[in-house]
Formats: C-alpha cells, sequence, structure tokens
C-alpha cells in the first residue's frame, strides 16, 4: 500500500500560492505548449503580482485558475490545497468549522469550500462498472434506527434513504434514492452491474427477481439473524455504511438529503481510492 502524503510534505511541495499556481498550471495547461495567439512553442513565465503566465515570445497570457472554483475565490489557491489535502487525509470527514479554524476563514467561506470540494471527489472518482461479486444493500442515514435499523416513524430526523453496492476487493458505487422499491432499485444494479454476476443481499423483496435479469442472487435472513449463508453476506457494504453513519454523527452532526450526494460521493473516493492513499491530494487537486 502506498504510504500517506504527509502534512510536511505537503508544505514542502506547496509552500506558497506561487508554487500551488505552479503546480495548477503544469496540470492543466503543460510545461510547456503552442501559445494559443503566436502558436510558437515554448514555456510561459509566471508573471509578478498576477496570477497568470506569458508566452516568452509574444506576451500573450493564461491564467491558469479561470475555469475553475479557485476563478472567484477571494481565498487563497494555499488553503484551497491545504483544505483539499486535509479532505484526503482525514477518515471521517472534515467539517466546516475545522476548516474555519485551521485556514483561518469565515464560516461561510469554509462551508462553502468544503461542499465544493466533496463535489469534485465524487466527480473525479466517477463510477467504474461492478462485476464478480457484488453486495447491495439499501440504508437509511441521519437521526436514530429504531432496533431493526429501519427509521423510527416520528423521530423528526428526516431520514435520507441511501442504496449501496460494492464489488468485493473492488470499488463501491452509492446513490441517494426517493425509496426502496423494486422500480427504483433495479434499474441501477442492471446499469452499475455486469451481467452475469453473483449478487449478495438481504432478505428484501425488492431483490427477489434478480435472477430474471441475469443476476447469481443469494441472500441472508437478517431478520433471523442469519449474518453469513455460503459465500453470501452483506458485511462489507454494512460496514461502509457503518463508517458513514459514525462519521456524519461524530463529525457533522447532520447531512440533508439536498447535500448527501456531496458525501456520499466523498467517502466512495476514499474508499475506492483506498489502496493509493498517496494519490488521493494529487488525483483531487488535477480534478480542479
Amino acid at each position: 500500500m502506498s504510504k500517506t502524503f504527509t502534512v510536511t510534505e505537503f508544505f514542502k511541495r506547496f509552500p506558497d500560492d506561487d508554487s500551488c499556481l505552479d503546480h495548477l498550471m503544469v496540470v492543466r495547461h503543460g510545461k510547456s505548449l503552442d501559445c494559443p495567439k503566436c502558436g510558437k512553442h515554448g514555456k510561459f513565465s509566471k508573471i509578478k503580482k498576477l496570477p497568470a503566465y506569458q508566452c516568452a515570445w509574444c506576451g500573450h497570457h493564461i491564467h491558469p485558475k479561470v475555469g475553475t472554483p479557485f476563478a472567484k475565490s477571494s481565498t487563497a489557491l494555499q488553503k484551497w490545497c491545504y483544505a483539499m489535502y486535509l479532505f484526503t487525509t482525514s477518515r471521517h470527514g472534515v467539517p466546516a468549522k475545522e476548516l474555519q479554524r485551521q485556514l483561518g476563514v469565515t464560516y461561510k467561506t469554509a462551508w462553502r469550500m468544503g461542499h465544493e470540494i466533496r463535489k469534485y471527489m465524487g466527480i473525479v472518482d466517477g463510477d467504474n462498472g461492478l462485476s464478480g461479486h457484488v453486495e447491495v444493500d439499501e440504508a437509511y442515514i441521519g437521526g436514530k434506527d429504531n432496533v431493526m435499523g429501519r427509521p423510527t416513524i416520528n423521530s423528526g430526523s428526516k431520514k435520507v434513504a441511501v442504496f449501496g453496492m460494492v464489488e468485493r476487493g473492488g470499488d463501491i458505487i452509492t446513490r441517494v434514492i426517493p425509496d426502496v422499491k423494486t422500480k427504483t432499485l433495479i434499474p441501477h444494479i442492471i446499469i452499475n452491474i455486469e451481467d452475469g454476476s453473483i449478487v449478495s443481499s438481504d432478505e428484501m423483496r425488492t431483490y427477489k427477481n434478480l435472477p430474471d435479469y441475469g443476476f447469481k442472487h443469494g441472500f441472508v435472513r437478517h431478520n433471523l439473524k442469519q449474518w453469513r449463508k455460503g459465500i453470501h453476506h452483506t458485511n462489507t457494504i454494512e460496514g461502509f455504511w457503518s463508517q458513514i453513519k459514525r462519521s456524519i454523527q461524530g463529525t457533522h452532526i447532520h447531512v440533508s438529503r439536498k447535500h448527501m450526494s456531496k458525501y456520499l460521493g466523498e467517502f466512495e473516493y476514499r474508499y475506492n481510492m483506498r489502496s493509493n492513499p498517496s494519490l488521493m491530494f494529487v488525483r483531487l487537486l488535477a480534478s480542479f
């Protein structure tokens, strides 16, 4: 497993705004390029007192931040980079209050930065098709559960229904869903899981017709305290849900339906990059 990108390494690589801007320039345009204006190939040099680079031949300017969330932000670029570093080295997420404290920005700015970073974590992660042996499960996130893990009727917690599919030893895909009906869940399975794959689930009737769609389906009866039946169990996906629930309850307290997909994307990204933690920050910064 790749080692984690340490905070010492971060500040050595990105000691100031200019170093972050240099990295952004290289990622977006390369170390040398053909000038869009004069067409000559060469390196662009940094312009003093401006977040831009100019062609050595004709003086044409390139602004690396244009077209990114940094362009309209008055927050220093290094603070953006450090916020991304915090997100990719935390297991349980980074609340806006923590960003506010560490970056020295207002709560409103920290809140906006956090949501923008979560959005891009979801974008860079994407959705790779699942195959082999896949576990599927639905969950309800936020508020209190009753004994069976279902939403309590009068909890006032406004629970959000979510659905997850995880390939054993591979990636995970999650979705915010309106309900757990067959017409809602089956299309997600058909789109994201390769035909002929083994699918493990719990005993919910929603999954009973999966063999009709070309899947090899097996299930466990949680209502009878059956947690494994041969090769079939949902321990992997349930472990993922448990981590998200602990993180939200301990770090974020509450997440609304409006923003739930961003939080799911954040945790998906960490899970799917778990074998390459040192690349989490680099890939996320490149996505911006």
